[in-house]
């Protein structure tokens, strides 16, 4: 049996490594689109890239969730990325490399991928 203070450090441990709980306690919220559209879409596959990749990387700061129907179907897969005090960006037509470069760049680097984002598509 561990001691009590033993289990709070593997506790500590174990939270830091699962990164925010809540997302009041993430710097970075990034939101899949994961209604039917966004599915058929391909979406699951962006989902679980960026999910991979922010916990491989051990991005503590970024909450990858998921929400249902963003509301521009052919867009989709939608991946918006929200940070306090900053414009939401809403990249579209996802995949899961291009899920792994917004990683990458955005979410490490600060760079938004412009190409990749809605303004690309609207005039």
């Amino acid at each position: 049996m561990k001691s009590l203070e033993e289990l709070k450090e593997i506790r500590e441990r174990m939270q830091k490594q699962l990164g925010p709980r809540n997302e009041s306690d993430a710097k970075i919220r990034v939101v899949v689109g994961m209604a039917t559209c966004g599915i058929a879409s391909g979406a699951r596959p962006v989902l679980l890239a960026l999910s991979d990749a922010v916990q491989k990387k051990g991005l503590t700061d970024v909450m990858v969730t998921q929400t249902g129907c963003i509301g521009l179907c052919q867009y989709e897969p939608i991946v918006e990325v929200l940070e306090a005090g900053k414009d939401k960006v809403t990249y579209v037509k996802m995949t899961p490399e291009k899920a792994l470069e917004v990683v990458d760049r955005h979410l490490m680097r600060g760079q938004v991928v412009s190409e990749y984002t809605i303004n690309q598509y609207i005039k």
